[in-house]
């Protein structure tokens, strides 16, 4: 953790709505005219589109059917940490970008599911904002969630999940659904092992909760909708936290446990503001007095 140059990162598995979170983040920083370094967490794959493809096969050549981006052996977390640990120190350190899509391909000018070369993070910026599947992972010697200064977990329950995943590759991507659950299933033993801790080291849980049916999501014709939708947000240090200001301003909220809030999804966006913003403006205000 770092006073003068702080970091903060949301942790979540994709399709996960960490996209979501990252938006509300946006308005805050735009809103308090903060210049946030924004990190990716796909670019710290250890392979490309195409390598990653070759090393399943090698893994699964070798007896390992569960090889996944979820886990430690397809990432540079080691590297992450250094990033964190060097921002954290002087506010600088090394950054590059994975090439998702053809519209991000025609602006770097370079294959979808490729690298940039690494850049340097320019000096100047207030903050580092990293978004991605190890923003609180610990183990093996490496500590990235003690270099971080808020760390927000965002998760639904499995099923939507699950929902949210099969319609966003179906559609985006051309994935079969059988193709989607054959990666859901080998994704799920680094899910249990390397994901799920994640959420016991954040400092805030945003948990979306259908109320509506899910009990099948491999049938499921809709992702169910905000409205149709609770949001458990949950507070590893409640101190200092204004529930009843809170549950005033957030109509048809309430308390489940003396740190958790239970707000409609519709209102997960002004939850986020109201929460969030505190907590970043405490960052700016410690690092202005260090």
């Amino acid at each position: 953790m770092s006073s003068k140059h702080p970091i903060i990162a949301i942790t979540g598995s994709s399709g996960a709505g960490t996209s979501t979170v990252m938006q509300s983040f946006q308005h805050i920083f735009r809103r308090e005219k903060l210049n946030a370094q924004v990190v990716e967490g796909d670019s710290f794959h250890r392979y490309d589109r195409k390598s990653m493809r070759a090393a399943m096969k090698e893994q699964e050549s070798q007896g390992n059917h569960n090889f996944s981006h979820f886990g430690p052996q397809a990432n540079l977390l080691a590297e992450l940490q250094d990033l964190f640990s060097n921002y954290g120190k002087t506010g600088v350190g090394k950054v590059r970008k994975y090439i998702h899509d053809d519209i991000e391909a025609a602006e770097w000018q370079q294959e979808p599911g490729t690298f940039t070369p690494w850049q340097d993070i320019p000096a100047g910026t207030d903050l580092l904002f990293y978004e991605g599947l190890h923003g609180a992972w610990s183990g093996d010697g490496i500590d990235i969630a003690a270099q971080v200064d808020l760390c927000v977990g965002v998760v639904p329950i499995i099923n939507l999940e699950w929902i949210q995943k099969l319609h966003r590759d179906q559609k985006l991507r051309g994935y079969s659904p059988e193709a989607v659950t054959d990666t859901i299933l080998r994704r799920m033993p680094d899910y249990v092992s390397h994901i799920c801790p994640q959420f016991g080291r954040t400092h805030v849980n945003f948990q979306r909760v259908p109320i509506v049916d899910t009990s099948n999501p491999f049938i499921a014709r809709d992702i169910p909708s905000a409205d149709e939708s609770m949001v458990v947000i949950r507070f590893a240090n409640p101190k200092g936290i204004d529930f009843q200001y809170l549950l005033s301003m957030l109509h048809d909220s309430m308390m489940t446990r003396p740190n958790t809030l239970v707000v409609p999804g519709g209102k997960m966006g002004l939850a986020m503001q109201m929460i969030l913003t505190p907590m970043v403006l405490r960052l700016m205000d410690r690092k202005q007095r260090a």
